[in-house]
């Protein structure tokens, strides 16, 4: 039953956010990103730290790095503009829209500094590309493994509800791998 509330309740969320307080919040999440980037070692940013249970983060992956994290989010972020951008169009869904939700998200284990770029590309480009829409709501939809089917507007509220699920992960493995463990 309360996984049904949670659906019902993300799906609400998401019918209530605008376009523009969605992408707003992305820019906020992309800051808090840079913010535990800042100054972090390529050392202390390749240490798998183990995370307790959180919520959205699935038992493989609790034990990765924040160069991890940032891979996952920027492999998840090219995914869904993909989806927003083609639905918006009318297009059929092709290439990083299509991708495998559970296996084709994984980073690698060597993920490194170089990651970063690649991720605030990803959230700056679904910005871009967003801003350049027309209609979102009402488009046509794209099954969400989880919450059901999602037109671009409600795909467009996940790009920032994902990002916002990993924030907690990354913050916990930046704290540890700055304390040494």
């Amino acid at each position: 039953m309360s996984n049904l509330l949670i659906k019902a309740a993300i799906r609400t969320i998401f019918t209530f956010t605008s376009r523009e307080k969605a992408l707003e919040k992305s820019e906020i999440l992309l800051q808090r990103y840079a913010k535990l980037a800042d100054g972090l070692s390529r050392e202390a940013g390749q240490l798998s730290v183990e995370v307790p249970p959180m919520r959205g983060v699935d038992e493989d992956m609790r034990k990765w790095s924040f160069f991890m994290i940032l891979e996952h989010n920027a492999i998840v972020n090219k995914s869904i503009t993909a989806t927003v951008v083609q639905l918006a169009r009318g297009e059929e869904l092709r290439g990083a829209a299509t991708i495998n939700p559970k296996s084709d998200v994984m980073p690698s284990s060597s993920a490194d500094v170089l990651q970063f770029k690649d991720f605030a590309d990803s959230v700056t480009k679904h910005i871009e590309a967003v801003k350049s829409l027309n209609r979102l709501r009402g488009t046509g939809t794209s099954p969400h493994p989880i919450f059901g089917k999602f037109d671009a507007h409600k795909w467009n509220c996940m790009f920032t509800f994902h990002l916002g699920l990993h924030l907690p992960q990354a913050e916990y493995v930046v704290e540890k791998a700055l304390a040494g463990r």
